[in-house]
């Protein structure tokens, strides 16, 4: 089971159910996180339980990256808006910054995000083991 966290900017979140819907298959089963509204959003049209967290300029994005500092989260979708600035943006960057520092798969994009659900779905999702290897503090 891995745990997976959804975040999807104002314009994005549209895009996002309908992802989540067409995919509905591949999440179930898995502990599935996500900010406020988003989370909401992808509950009221599939059968899929989601944590919500604060929305994302109020907090979630942090409140999700604090998982992903923890070790917490296994992959993120986050579909972002790149042609509308985003009062948050340094809680943004922040949550990516901590995603490659930490070796979390991140899609910023639907084409991306269907790569590594397809990844899921196969099996071959073992990228945990490599990313401990290399994980900041630990000995070779």
């Amino acid at each position: 089971m891995m745990k997976i966290a959804f975040i999807a900017h104002d314009r994005k979140k549209d895009e996002m159910v309908n992802f989540i819907t067409a995919y509905e298959h591949v999440f179930i089963g898995h502990e599935l996180f996500s900010t406020g509204t988003t989370g909401l959003r992808i509950m009221e049209v599939t059968k899929l339980q989601i944590h919500r967290y604060m929305s994302g300029p109020l907090g979630g994005d942090q409140q999700i990256g604090s998982m992903v500092a923890q070790d917490e989260l296994d992959l993120i979708i986050f579909l972002r808006d790149p042609l509308m600035a985003q009062p948050h943006e340094p809680d943004i960057s922040a949550l990516l910054r901590l995603c490659d520092v930490y070796g979390i798969p991140v899609a910023t994009n639907i084409a991306t995000a269907e790569i590594l659900v397809k990844a899921i779905d196969r099996g071959d999702f073992a990228w945990r083991d490599l990313v401990h290897k290399y994980k900041p503090g630990v000995d070779e």
